[in-house]
């Protein structure tokens, strides 16, 4: 075991790597766990698995499944990458100084491919398309992505346009892009 001592969303992962499979195991502050864990999965293939302790409402974001009230686009976006879990919960009368929050513990399973063939649906436009409808949540989707959609669309993907964003998978998601 080595440990390394740098600034986590500036480090030289590649380096620090080695070339091998390597394991993540951090307590994450609330302003960084989001775009770190995006950010590794996004570009260290070679990090297969992390196991993270992050503020409560952050895990069940980067854990949570379609219905579920954490459920948005950073939610879709580890999907996309890996499979999450919250896995354990950490109350604050564990810490000194005793912080106001809860944590847990989030497993994060890199996928062997991602989630979405990209030769069937670009990742850019997936992504975009995602976005685009969790920028107005509660909105059902005929109006959310209302500029974006084209006729016949949600009959082509089979997704009901009066659905929430919140309430698709990733693979519907990538349905309504493929039939655009």
């Amino acid at each position: 075991m080595r440990v390394v001592e740098a600034d986590a969303l500036r480090a030289d992962y590649g380096t620090i790597v080695g070339g091998r499979s390597t394991v993540v195991v951090a307590n994450l502050p609330y302003n960084v766990a989001t775009p770190l864990v995006v950010h590794l999965l996004e570009s260290e293939p070679l990090i297969t698995r992390m196991l993270v302790m992050v503020q409560k409402e952050v895990g069940e974001r980067l854990a949570a499944n379609a219905g579920d009230e954490a459920y948005g686009a950073v939610s879709l976006r580890v999907a996309y990458f890996a499979d999450a879990k919250v896995v354990g919960k950490v109350p604050p009368t564990v810490f000194v100084p005793k912080p106001k929050v809860d944590s847990v513990l989030v497993s994060l399973v890199r996928r062997q491919a991602v989630r979405i063939d990209p030769a069937l649906v670009a990742e850019d436009e997936l992504f975009s398309v995602i976005r685009l409808a969790f920028g107005q949540r509660r909105k059902m989707l005929r109006r959310s992505l209302a500029g974006w959609t084209s006729e016949g669309v949600f009959e082509r993907a089979g997704v009901e346009e009066t659905r929430r964003p919140e309430e698709l998978t990733i693979e519907e998601f990538a349905a309504l892009v493929a039939a655009k």
